[in-house]
């Protein structure tokens, strides 16, 4: 099966974009474009960051209400972005689990954190814990675990088959993590401003009712997962049972906000017919 819908990247504008659907048994349900090339992620980096930390959860190196970041702050803050921090500063705005303030210094801290607890750099148990077992051999983490990741469209369509279906991880420590955490928060959602509430779970944005938003009108309040200031994008609707991944080479901007969303309902047509 070959997805109509994925061509509409051409009309993108940038100079390279490539994209895919798979399922959750890692069938690969379309793709299109140099999907073997090397791509910077941004904060797509965040969602394989979050996974490599519930791996140490899971292996009893952390605990997710263990004190971690600022007074107050545990795992499970800064995994869900009530830490208090500031977006890339280490200085705290508010108390833990006021606001959901979006935080890549927040994900550098848990890096630091998970190293601490392994005795291993947090690049490196990435690679062990998640990139390795998923034969994602053309991923790196080059810096912040908040968004210095380098993948393929081919290496991500891995992480999104494991996420609808896990084998590292325990599917309900993965429920949980696609489950809305301090629920009721609000916040601002980068590049798409104030929503009331802002949710969230355990490394990955939950769609529920936001508006705008980066997703389809037609993706379902399930629907979660991240996008990233270099362009890049991975969705899971667990209603139509499918993931999409797409990555370019051009900076988010007003560009991605009007391609997007009708992309991804294109996308959600074709797989509903």
């Amino acid at each position: 099966m070959s997805l109509e819908s994925l061509t509409l990247i051409e009309n993108w504008p940038v100079s390279t974009a490539a994209a895919a659907v798979v399922r959750a048994d890692g069938t690969v349900l379309g793709s299109y474009g140099p999907t073997g090339h090397r791509f910077p992620l941004a904060s797509v980096t965040k969602p394989l960051a979050a996974y490599a930390v519930l791996v140490a959860y899971e292996e009893g190196a952390v605990e997710l209400d263990e004190p971690a970041g600022p007074p107050g702050s545990t795992v499970r803050h800064l995994l869900a972005h009530t830490s208090g921090l500031a977006f890339d500063e280490h200085r705290v705005t508010s108390a833990p689990g006021e606001r959901r303030l979006y935080s890549n210094a927040g994900f550098e801290v848990l890096g630091d954190h998970v190293a601490k607890a392994t005795d291993i750099p947090f690049a490196e148990y990435l690679r062990q814990a998640v990139l390795e077992p998923l034969g994602m051999t053309s991923t790196t983490l080059d810096g912040s675990p908040a968004k210095d990741g380098v993948s393929t469209v081919d290496d991500l369509v891995r992480f999104a088959a494991e996420v609808q279906a896990p084998r590292l991880l325990d599917p309900r420590t993965v429920a949980e993590a696609m489950t809305v955490h301090y629920p009721g928060t609000k916040g601002v959602l980068p590049g798409y401003g104030h929503q009331n509430p802002n949710d969230w779970g355990l490394g990955f944005e939950i769609r529920d009712s936001k508006s705008p938003h980066w997703t389809g009108t037609s993706s379902s309040p399930r629907t979660f997962g991240h996008f990233g200031q270099s362009g890049t994008f991975l969705w899971v609707d667990p209603v139509v049972g499918a993931a999409c991944v797409a990555l370019t080479d051009r900076a988010f901007g007003p560009w991605a906000i009007e391609a997007w969303t009708p992309f991804t309902d294109a996308v959600l047509s074709e797989l509903h017919s």
